[in-house]
């Protein structure tokens, strides 16, 4: 069912089910909750807050949870045509160099376009969190398998389908900014507070030799598409530098990162940061 009206919606024209996402995201936001709550201090802890950018994250939140019908079941000819890239040449050169490319994507704009413009190369691997509602699950594994994009669950299963992917020089996709649920992190300061973050693109890297680079797709005005920017990382993915990269490109356009993630939760087995200091609890080295 939920499979059917995606598909539905995918019909609309992009700039009407942006508009109307924009819309509800505006009133969701304006009303008391934990969504406008988390995001209000997530904004403030990063020096950003104020009524106009919360309004503003409001509606890009609508727009992302609008337009992904569209990404995922849409023509793929109507998204190819708006979705441009900058930084072409960046991703095309670490393919080229055949240890596979590490692609850091977090929770910024539509990162889902991010893979798909990954795909016009190749393949590409994408880690994700399997939703629990089974209804839902299907929904994510039938839109996000695209052509050329593979998803695959946040497991150890999923693990040994990224490190094949490297080992065979193709891309994976990983969104850094998503808290490791397994003990598998450790605390790294993001924003100035200690998050729990994965250590995988750090080990995948050392495995492989891959090449780490990091994206988002800037969602363009009026519906005319999305912009994906490839940007190179510098040095070792370390939680803390990976931390600082997508702290730098979240600084570029703050309206369109998910604000009401909760990003400094603590997982079951990791253990609690202590006396409010990132430091290296957990699994991950």
């Amino acid at each position: 069912m939920l499979v059917r009206i995606a598909r539905l919606v995918a019909r609309l024209p992009l700039r009407w089910s942006q508009g109307v996402g924009a819309a509800l995201g505006r009133i969701a936001m304006a009303l008391p909750g934990r969504y406008r709550r988390k995001s209000a201090e997530n904004l403030a802890q990063a020096g950003l807050l104020d009524a106009a950018r919360l309004a503003r994250s409001g509606a890009h939140v609508g727009r992302a949870a609008a337009e992904t019908p569209f990404v995922w079941f849409g023509p793929r000819e109507r998204i190819e045509a708006r979705i441009v890239v900058e930084g072409q040449a960046l991703f095309d050169r670490a393919l080229a160099g055949g240890r596979g490319v590490i692609l850091l994507t977090p929770h910024l704009g539509c990162f889902e376009v991010a893979a798909r413009a990954a795909a016009r190369c190749g393949p590409i691997t994408v880690l994700y969190k399997p939703p629990r509602l089974s209804a839902v699950r299907r929904l994510v594994e039938t839109g996000r398998a695209s052509p050329g994009v593979r998803p695959v669950p946040a497991n150890a299963t999923g693990v040994r389908a990224l490190l094949r992917a490297l080992k065979r020089g193709e891309a994976i996709g990983v969104l850094p900014d998503q808290v490791p649920s397994d003990g598998d992190g450790v605390w790294a300061p993001f924003f100035g507070r200690p998050a729990y973050t994965m250590t995988l693109p750090q080990r995948l890297a050392r495995l492989t030799g891959a090449t780490v680079l990091i994206a988002c797709g800037e969602r363009l005005p009026a519906g005319a598409g999305w912009r994906v920017r490839v940007e190179p990382f510098d040095g070792e993915p370390t939680p803390e530098a990976v931390n600082r990269a997508m702290e730098a490109m979240i600084r570029t356009i703050p309206d369109q990162y998910f604000w009401g993630y909760n990003r400094y939760k603590t997982p079951p087995r990791a253990e609690p940061v202590r006396d409010g200091r990132a430091g290296a609890a957990g699994a991950g080295e």
